[in-house]
């Protein structure tokens, strides 16, 4: 249920004070949104602290939910505004920088349907995402693991779509060659 309508219904019954949706929208994005808060913070307390924050907005400002146009990219610059002014009043240097973050990929085998390869070709596809320079990782997360287009992950990032597809564009040649590499020692 990531798409754009579906997410836009649960920001509408949202608005109409309905906590099942609310629920919904937290049980489908709380695990991304901590992964993507993770890599900046280091922390499971304060990642858990900053995600329960977004999600205790979205309900404070429920009644609002009609000026928003895009629900999940809302929550992803949500998270990432909530986190960069938590670290600012913790006096930790600002990690605006994208190769700061480091970004946890998600567990090929939480959705058992994914796992349609062996498990030693997701465990090699783990490694090699795992291998990738963090900007490479974060960019290739949001797009490839979180459902972001490129134009979301530009903004919520502040950079260019361009810049997002050259990224996207070397995390793909990384993982494939170090998948290629992996098959041929075996």
């Amino acid at each position: 249920m990531d798409r754009q309508e579906d997410i836009a219904r649960l920001g509408e019954r949202i608005a109409n004070d309905d906590q099942l949706a609310y629920r919904e929208l937290f049980i489908q994005f709380y695990n991304k949104l901590s992964r993507f808060v993770m890599g900046f913070t280091k922390s499971k307390e304060l990642t858990d602290e900053i995600v329960s924050d977004v999600f205790i907005n979205i309900w404070r400002r429920r009644k609002n939910m009609e000026e928003i146009k895009n629900l999940k990219l809302y929550l992803y610059i949500s998270a990432k505004n909530i986190t960069f002014n938590y670290l600012k009043k913790l006096h930790r240097e600002n990690l605006a920088d994208l190769d700061m973050v480091e970004i946890e990929p998600q567990d090929p085998f939480s959705d058992p349907g994914a796992a349609m390869i062996t498990r030693e070709m997701n465990l090699k596809l783990r490694s090699a995402i795992n291998d990738l320079p963090p900007r490479c990782k974060l960019i290739f997360t949001l797009l490839k693991e979180d459902g972001l287009s490129y134009k979301q992950t530009a903004q919520l990032l502040n950079i260019s779509e361009s810049t997002v597809e050259n990224q996207l564009s070397i995390a793909l040649k990384k993982i494939s060659g170090a998948i290629r590499y992996s098959f041929r020692n075996n």
